[in-house]
């Protein structure tokens, strides 16, 4: 028990240069949301709804963080900052994932009045950033990241960074951007900052659209070089035979 929480610490160190200590990591508001929710949810799965409920509501007026007591979550969830985060019931959340402010994990109401999966499933290694809304039963692949203010609606393929509203995938893979964790879900630049987002997004584009004009100018550059050493083949052929 012990060597898993300090593992969970160590985690969320990893993630965020601001605390100077493990200590620090405990107070927390995601830390205690998630570790309450822990408890609600075995109470659900008992099927004690009223106590979990309970453990629910306390957990949101105690950090402003509202994850229903059915939602599954895996190892390693950092929440952070936190206020304003609403996690629906059928979520699911696999390990090592981020999540930022005002984030939402929401749900579509069946027109039947049918309960069923209707909330999103985040893959492990997620980044959803600050004010991102990922709605319905969709799936988030994979080390796939939500830029902030994001609506997603449908499916995210694995590596994907997704921005707008809705989301749509940029021109920026995160398969391409080597560093082991990135803010706000948009690995733009080593300064990324939510409010500059078009901006980076703007820089991100221009960076992979030099990179295929310069690859278009080698091999154009290539070509031209094959075509003059062959030239003086073909002259002395057509001497040869003339």
């Amino acid at each position: 028990m012990f060597n898993t929480l300090v593992a969970y610490l160590d985690s969320i160190k990893a993630r965020d240069p601001a605390p100077r200590s493990r200590w620090e990591i405990l107070l927390y508001p995601g830390l205690l949301a998630v570790g309450m929710h822990r408890v609600a949810h075995w109470l659900f799965e008992a099927r004690l709804f009223f106590l979990a409920r309970f453990i629910n509501h306390l957990a949101r007026f105690l950090t402003g963080i509202d994850i229903h007591p059915g939602a599954t979550i895996g190892r390693h969830l950092f929440i952070d900052h936190g206020f304003g985060v609403v996690i629906g019931e059928t979520a699911e959340i696999g390990d090592n994932v981020s999540i930022y402010q005002g984030v939402t994990l929401g749900g579509t109401d069946p027109a039947n009045g049918i309960g069923g999966k209707r909330h999103p499933t985040l893959s492990n290694d997620v980044i959803v950033g600050s004010g991102a809304q990922i709605l319905g039963p969709v799936i988030v692949n994979e080390r796939a990241r939500v830029g902030a203010n994001a609506v997603v609606t449908k499916d995210v393929p694995e590596g994907a960074v997704m921005v707008g509203i809705p989301a749509r995938s940029t021109l920026v893979d995160a398969t391409e951007y080597a560093r082991e964790f990135v803010p706000y879900g948009t690995p733009c630049c080593e300064t990324f900052d939510p409010a500059t987002q078009k901006v980076e997004l703007l820089q991100c584009q221009l960076e992979q659209l030099q990179k295929q004009l310069a690859a278009l100018i080698a091999e154009r550059e290539a070509a031209i070089v094959d075509n003059d050493d062959e030239a003086p083949q073909r002259r002395k052929g057509s001497r040869n035979r003339a």
